[in-house]
């Protein structure tokens, strides 16, 4: 049997519906709005915005860096019946787990990267074989080239959440380029797995094109700048290990110098407090070897603190220009060849109009001018989803770049600190110094500083 509806209205005058076993106030979900009343308008405004998905407004350089955190360290022997070679401990703070992987496993693994994902800034990997220098600063100088590479890599806003990324730093089986072989070798590249990938047009601001020329000018000076700082970064560094070796040499010949046991001439030996003072000489190296110590260590400082922070920024700033580069001799060579060859076609199209030829041969024809057309939709559309992905690569630049201020920061907290060990050494010494060389030998202490 069907409900009866009846319809009436309550005391305000709002309609409601009436049946036998069930009544619907519409009042509650619909109050009368009285003069004056803002809840409405209240409403709309809480509600949230869509958010542009070219910004990404929510990312700050804590945050990247909270990410992940990659140790790379370099396992002591070698491994391998005849061609050995070197393997690192690769440890993710974020996933808790500590993986090995050879050079050949990043090899792979940067070429799966770049292949996935075209459109962003893939850092690249350091070289492979030894060009310059030792071969124990060569191994070193990777390791800290690898460790870089994969903390961009864990930290960047794309490729932290990706499945090759997460296999790669968790995979602990025997064979890894082949698990990433197998399971990414035949995965679509961004543009063909991202959602938005072919509204991306509908995101950029009318003047990109200018927006980029002007970005990557910037960072392009950037660059050049950061470039400098580093190289004077490393030439202190390397001062430093210097002047540790000058130190200790100096120190040694000290104590060669007091150790010498010649007899001195009967004819001086009466005046002479040579004997007393070339005593006193031997136990000074044991200091300058401690200032020495202290000048390695403020090498290394400078090294960790300084220089790697400058070469991690660097890396970054390097992978953003290789990416302008592909974008313009990639994505817009390729489209530039494919409107000639479009054109090409057409001409082609228009001559056989006007002097037929066989059917098929024009029908064939048609259709490559089809697929042509095409081909070229598809690859305007990469054109526009490769500037949506600079767009927001540059941001990522821009959010890296208050790494300047934990640079500066490293960098004066290491001149602090060498400078304090130094000092107190050097102090200790002036004392040890004012002992040997007065009182204890029974003559006037040389003045230490200039009055």
């Amino acid at each position: 049997m069907a409900r009866l509806l009846m319809f009436g209205s309550n005391e305000g005058g709002v309609p409601f519906f009436l049946g036998e076993e069930w009544k619907i106030l519409w009042v509650e979900k619909f109050p009368k709005p009285q003069f004056g009343d803002l809840k409405g308008l209240q409403a709309l405004r809480m509600q949230p915005i869509q958010e542009n998905p070219l910004l990404l407004s929510l990312l700050s350089l804590a945050k990247l860096l909270g990410r992940d955190n990659v140790q790379v360290d370099l396992i002591p022997e070698k491994k391998g019946l005849f061609l050995k070679h070197v393997e690192y401990q690769v440890i993710s703070e974020r996933f808790k787990i500590s993986v090995y992987r050879r050079y050949s496993d990043f090899d792979i693994f940067h070429e799966l990267l770049l292949q996935r994902f075209a459109y962003r800034m893939v850092p690249a990997l350091p070289p492979k074989r030894m060009l310059k220098g030792g071969m124990r600063e060569f191994i070193e100088g990777r390791r800290r080239a690898l460790a870089r590479f994969i903390n961009l890599v864990a930290r960047h806003p794309f490729f932290s959440e990706d499945e090759l990324v997460k296999t790669f730093l968790t995979f602990s089986g025997s064979d890894v380029q082949t698990k990433l072989r197998e399971a990414f070798k035949k995965t679509g590249d961004e543009f063909m797995t991202c959602q938005l990938a072919t509204q991306a047009k509908e995101y950029l601001p009318a003047d990109i094109q200018a927006q980029f020329a002007s970005s990557r000018e910037l960072i392009k000076n950037i660059h050049n700048s950061f470039q400098k700082l580093r190289d004077r970064a490393e030439s202190m560094a390397e001062r430093s290990k210097e002047n540790a070796t000058d130190l200790l040499m100096f120190g040694k010949e000290l104590s060669v110098l007091g150790s010498d046991g010649s007899p001195i001439p009967s004819m001086a030996s009466s005046q002479s407090t040579w004997g007393a003072l070339r005593q006193s000489l031997k136990g000074l190296s044991v200091e300058f070897a401690q200032l020495a110590d202290k000048a390695v260590q403020q090498g290394r400082r400078e090294e960790d603190d300084v220089v790697e922070k400058l070469n991690l920024f660097l890396d970054l700033l390097q992978s953003y220009k290789d990416l302008c580069e592909r974008h313009e001799k990639g994505v817009l060579h390729e489209h530039h060849r494919a409107l000639q060859k479009y054109s090409v076609m057409k001409r082609q199209m228009m001559s056989a109009t006007v002097q037929p030829k066989e059917q098929v041969s024009v029908e064939q024809l048609e259709s490559r001018i089809v697929q042509q057309e095409n081909a070229i939709q598809t690859m305007e559309l990469r054109n526009y989803f490769s500037l949506f992905c600079l767009h927001q690569e540059t941001q990522v630049i821009f959010m890296y770049l208050p790494i300047t201020s934990h640079i500066l920061g490293a960098f004066v907290n290491s001149q602090v600190q060498g400078h304090r060990e130094m000092g107190e050494v050097w102090n200790d010494l002036r004392q040890k110094l004012s002992c040997l060389f007065g009182e204890a030998n029974g003559i006037q202490s040389p003045p230490l500083s200039p009055k």
